[in-house]
């Protein structure tokens, strides 16, 4: 399962490639990964359309893509999703599909359809902006900002295992079974 540093690498690769690019196309192959999207796959797609990414942003294993209306394309990657640019050699596992305004293929793939896609308001927590279904998570340990005293006053006050700690995302965010075990 992607963690922390792994969703930043797709952030930052993702942000190197698509901001400033409007997306021209959307296709959801998959509802299921569109389940958080309350409004359904028609609406994201429908709104998705001609909007200009103007950013990109993660907190713990989410990340988002920010739009020029507000808004963000929040993802999360699941146990196996993963955020590829350019032709696809094989689309077995393909759930969503997006065309950006130079032709670039923007692809979410999730052989187990865990993650998925969803947009969603920004809010203002902490002096940064978030996208809505991410403001309930504490800062993680790459976030400029994080507390790393603050963290460590929570865990001292807590009276438990340190694995159930660590796991709790409104304490540090991004940490998931493989790096809480290590």
């Amino acid at each position: 399962m992607p963690e922390l540093p792994e969703v930043e690498v797709v952030r930052r690769g993702l942000d190197a490639h698509v901001v400033g690019k409007t997306i021209a196309a959307v296709r959801v192959h998959h509802p299921r990964a569109v389940r958080r999207h309350e409004a359904g796959p028609a609406d994201l797609t429908a709104r998705l359309l001609n909007s200009r990414i103007v950013g990109t942003g993660r907190r713990g294993k989410y990340l988002w893509l920010a739009l020029d209306d507000g808004s963000a394309l929040v993802v999360h990657l699941g146990m196996s999703g993963q955020m590829l640019l350019g032709p696809l050699p094989r689309e077995d596992h393909l759930r969503i599909a997006a065309l950006l305004d130079d032709g670039t293929a923007l692809s979410f793939v999730d052989q187990r359809t865990f993650g998925g896609w969803m947009l969603a308001d920004m809010v203002t927590v902490d002096g940064t902006d978030v996208p809505v279904p991410v403001a309930h998570l504490a800062r993680d340990p790459l976030d400029p900002k994080f507390d790393r005293e603050g963290v460590i006053t929570v865990l001292r006050r807590k009276h438990s295992e340190i694995k159930r700690q660590l796991l709790d995302q409104t304490v540090v965010s991004g940490i998931g079974n493989i790096y809480a075990d290590e």
